[in-house]
């Protein structure tokens, strides 16, 4: 039997996690964040392990943290027999990730207080 270590949220990376979810980051796609920005790198399992995570929830957060090119991937020889194991990086520091996030908060804060004007338009 191997013995392996898994990483677990602390409070903090609990509360950065859930302040993540709060501006309307998906819950699957903030914990796999903060996980990794935590980690230099880890496998998609030690993401399920450490994010409470199921095999299908970290692989949809991958996909969406992938198409933001927030994350890079590659593969590495499996230990036994079997398929390779992938492993993922952040591939931009967490505080680059933070901006391009706030950025797009702000674009749609900026649509929204549009539509609101338009509809003060109508009504004068």
């Amino acid at each position: 039997m191997r013995t392996e270590n898994v990483m677990y949220f602390t409070e903090k990376e609990e509360e950065f996690a859930n302040l993540l979810i709060e501006i309307g980051t998906k819950r699957n796609v903030a914990k796999v964040l903060v996980f990794l920005a935590n980690t230099p790198e880890a496998t998609s399992r030690a993401i399920e392990r450490g994010t409470d995570l199921r095999q299908p929830e970290v692989s949809i957060a991958m996909r969406y943290l992938i198409d933001q090119n927030w994350i890079n991937s590659r593969e590495s020889k499996a230990e036994s027999k079997g398929r390779p194991v992938k492993i993922y990086e952040l591939a931009k520091p967490i505080h680059e990730i933070m901006d391009s996030i706030e950025k797009e908060k702000k674009k749609e804060a900026n649509n929204q207080l549009a539509l609101v004007q338009k509809l003060r338009d109508y009504i004068r």
